[in-house]
């Protein structure tokens, strides 16, 4: 089992690293949809904290990803170059700058609060953008923006997997086992 990516399979790394941010992330959306439905209180300060810390990890993990794609290049995607070929392209570079922008824009709208932003309880991070409520508004409302869109491409994603592992390409099943 190589680490690495080869011409034809999907290494350890990226497969481990896929995954990884696939239960983050599923995991992020669904408590930010949590904390959204929630008045904030002193009994639930700790879930901000928590989904804080946890967007800081999907953003050092997809920019690990990035630099291990550039070490390790992936595989060529399967398949003729045909127009769900393109689109399946660009949702997959739209995730990587939505995993990007969306704990940046969250960074943002909590430094925009005056509140220091902290990693784990433990580490408090520098503000991006100076305090303001329009600035928290804004950024916030771009987060939450981004976010939406997220779910759809996620879901378009998801489907394309799908669609094509029904067709038999082996798409899924190279990221799963490394090689179709």
């Amino acid at each position: 089992m190589a680490l690495r990516n080869g011409p034809a399979e999907f290494g350890l790394v990226t497969r481990v690293i896929h995954w990884t941010m696939m239960v983050l992330v599923i995991g992020q959306l669904a408590l930010g949809l949590k904390i959204e439905s929630i008045e904030p209180g002193l009994a639930n300060l700790w879930l901000y904290g928590l989904h804080k810390t946890l967007g800081f990890l999907v953003l050092a993990l997809i920019l690990i990803r990035i630099a291990w794609h550039i070490a390790s290049p992936p595989p060529p995607p399967l398949g003729p170059r045909t127009a769900l070929f393109w689109a399946a392209r660009a949702v997959h570079w739209a995730l990587y700058l939505l995993l990007v922008a969306i704990p940046l824009t969250g960074w943002a709208g909590s430094s925009a609060t005056g509140i220091d932003v902290m990693i784990a309880d433990r580490w408090t991070v520098p503000p991006i953008v100076e305090a303001s409520e329009e600035s928290e508004a804004f950024w916030f409302g771009l987060h939450d923006i981004l976010t939406k869109l997220l779910m759809a491409l996620i879901a378009l994603h998801i489907l394309g997997a799908l669609k094509r592992q029904w067709e038999g390409d082996g798409t899924l099943t190279r990221m799963i086992r490394g090689r179709s």
